[in-house]
Order: C-alpha cells, then structure tokens, then sequence
C-alpha cells in the first residue's frame, strides 16, 4: 500500500540456474524475493494490484510502468555520462555532467527550499535539459547519451514534486542487496529454491525490523521463539 516504492534485482544461481534475487522497499518495510525470472511479473505479482504514485529504480525495462510516475536513478546516468565524456570527442557530455550535478545539489537541499522556489528551480532545470537535447551531438557516444536521457527525460526530475519522500538514486535498494552479492560470491548460489527463499524470509525480516531501529540478533531470536 505504500506511496513511494524502490525496486532492484541482481543475479543468482538457483538449482544450477540463473535467477535473481530481487527486493522491493519503502520507507516502512523491505521484501526480498527469489525468483527464476528478471521479467516484470516478478514486480506486478509483489504489488498485487496496487499501484504506487511513484517507483524508482534503474532504467531496465521490466522496473518500468509499476506506478504512476517513475523516478529514474541519476547516479545510473552520471556513470554513462562520465563515460562518455572520458572516452568521447564531444564536450556535450560535460554540459550533461554539469546538469546532473545540479540536479543532485536540489535534490541534496530540497527540504530547504519553499514551495515557489522550487518549482522555480524544477522549471529552470527543464529548460536547461530542452536545451541539452536539442544540442549538435558530434560524437556517437554523445548522441548515445542524448537519446538515452532523452527516453527518460519525463523520469529525472520527479523527486521535485515530492520533496523528502522520493530518493534521486537507486543506491538504497543496492546497498540492500549488497549482502545477497556476497553470498552469491562465496557460496555460488542456492542447491533449491526453498534455501533461496528462506534466506530472503530471513533478510525481509531483518531489514523491515532495522527501518524501526531493531538489533538484527535481538529480531532473530524473537522470530525463531
């Protein structure tokens, strides 16, 4: 039921097959959930219907149309862009790198700002990113990282109209998932899917639990007594 929902996955070997370990997170609890499939059922089955007015995550296709209004992560944008800029001819990428850099600044800020002034910065930010669009590109990876931002361009600024309640980045369900990476590098993966999920279970628990300021031993014990 919640207003603001963040979404990542990363890969993992279930039963000798590679399958994914996804998590879904608000400000009021955290869900991790194995599956067999990067598809967007995975999502559309973990919101049974609901419909949340914002979804961040990355740009991956089957993280998109979950909720009315999508946030995309910029930190995803900054690396393509900083690539393009080291690796191209063109100085259109830096103009994008200034871009992102003050829309990570409002975003840092924005429970300082009233009402007017942000709006007045959102718009300010909008026609500046008109104008990058519209620009010459006079290398490939320039025109590569126009028309990506270019396809997200309704997604990079949607933080503006809920300030303090939808992240810029996807960092957090990252760093969620940061614990998963670990165990897919030192065990390679899950024998079945019942291991899988049961450690999914464990880390729902524990995660929901730590949002309320719980210790993660003190959880433990409780839900096994």
């Amino acid at each position: 039921a919640a207003k603001v929902v963040a979404s990542d996955e990363t890969g993992v070997r279930i039963e000798g097959t590679n399958s994914y370990h996804w998590v879904f997170h608000c400000k009021d609890a955290v869900v991790h959930q194995p599956d067999y499939s990067r598809a967007a059922r995975v999502a559309d089955e973990m919101m049974a219907g609901h419909e949340p007015k914002v979804w961040i995550s990355d740009r991956y296709s089957a993280q998109q149309n979950h909720a009315e209004r999508h946030q995309t992560c910029l930190a995803h944008l900054a690396r393509d862009t900083a690539f393009a800029f080291e690796h191209g001819s063109d100085d259109l990428p830096f103009r994008f790198k200034l871009w992102l850099g003050k829309a990570f600044d409002l975003a840092r800020n924005i429970t300082g700002f009233a009402v007017l002034t942000l709006a007045r910065k959102k718009r300010d930010l909008e026609k500046q990113l008109e104008e990058l669009l519209a620009a010459p590109a006079g290398c490939d990876l320039a025109r590569e990282l126009q028309a990506k931002i270019g396809r997200a361009r309704d997604q990079l600024l949607t933080f503006c109209d809920y300030p303090g309640e939808v992240d810029v980045t996807n960092n957090t369900s990252e760093r969620k998932l940061r614990p998963c990476v670990i165990q897919r590098k030192v065990t390679n993966g899950y024998r079945a899917m019942w291991a899988a999920q049961a450690e999914a279970d464990v880390r729902t628990t524990i995660d929901t639990a730590c949002l309320k300021g719980a210790n993660p031993f003190d959880v433990i014990i409780a839900t096994l007594a």
